[in-house]
């Protein structure tokens, strides 16, 4: 029987391109994401290629996350590969102008939702003595810039928690990864700037940036080298992005 993928925020982005990456390798798919319409999309468009259980799922919700893996029908219990993918940005403020509301949210989506998703899955993963998580993380998580403060912490974080998992899992045949994108074309930057059209396409202007296939392809080699071999991050960027001297303000 075909492996099962578990795949978080899959209505749109590295998401749903993840779901299309795999379907067209013949995994099963367990996809979940928030907005319900666009979840029915990408069920319809996999479902014509391979089984798919798709349902709405908040990951900040705790109870609902651990609710949804212990109904998973028979088929699809047994998850091989979870891919914690739902994640955002909101804001660019600095730090003492930002929206406390927004901190929160990413704290809650991008720490609290991959560790109750990655604590839900891993219990089976160990008593089978297999599977792999691919976290999604993002080199703002290595690198800092202005405005990226509370974001670029949550990816720090999850950078941390892939290694931290992969200690813990010693002796077991389980595999972490964390995929960590640079500059990518998405709906990132649209929600970041909170559905701000010219913001979001500025982002973007002059510039190659990687498409959401390119991660996909990427999670998709990932997940399957052989079972002995780990790799522990991918770090990516753009051949149009790279790194810069230090700043520094002068007095004048």
């Amino acid at each position: 029987m075909s492996k099962v993928a578990f795949i978080t925020g899959a209505t749109s982005g590295f998401g749903a391109a993840c779901a299309r990456r795999f379907a067209a390798d013949g995994w099963r798919l367990v996809l979940c994401g928030r907005r319900q319409e666009r979840l029915e999309a990408v069920r319809a468009e996999v479902a014509e290629a391979v089984p798919v259980h798709a349902f709405p799922l908040d990951v900040r919700d705790e109870a609902a996350v651990n609710a949804a893996v212990a109904a998973l029908p028979t088929e699809f219990a047994e998850i091989d590969l979870l891919i914690n993918n739902a994640g955002l940005a909101l804001g660019l403020e600095p730090a003492h102008r930002c929206d406390m509301e927004d901190w929160q949210r990413m704290v809650d989506t991008n720490i609290k939702g991959l560790i109750y998703c990655t604590r839900a899955v891993l219990p089976g993963m160990v008593a089978r003595d297999r599977g792999h998580i691919v976290n999604i993380g993002s080199v703002a998580g290595t690198y800092p810039y202005p405005g990226g403060n509370v974001y670029g912490a949550t990816k720090a974080f999850v950078k941390q928690f892939s290694l931290n998992l992969r200690a813990d899992l010693l002796g077991t045949r389980v595999r972490v990864t964390n995929v960590e994108p640079g500059l990518a074309e998405s709906e990132f930057s649209l929600v970041r700037f909170k559905g701000d059209d010219t913001k979001a396409a500025r982002t973007y202007e002059g510039t190659q940036p990687l498409r959401p296939e390119d991660i996909a392809d990427i999670v998709h080699w990932v997940a399957t080298r052989p079972a002995h071999v780990n790799l522990n991050s991918v770090e990516v960027m753009p051949v149009c992005q790279a790194f810069a001297p230090f700043t520094i303000h002068r007095e004048s």
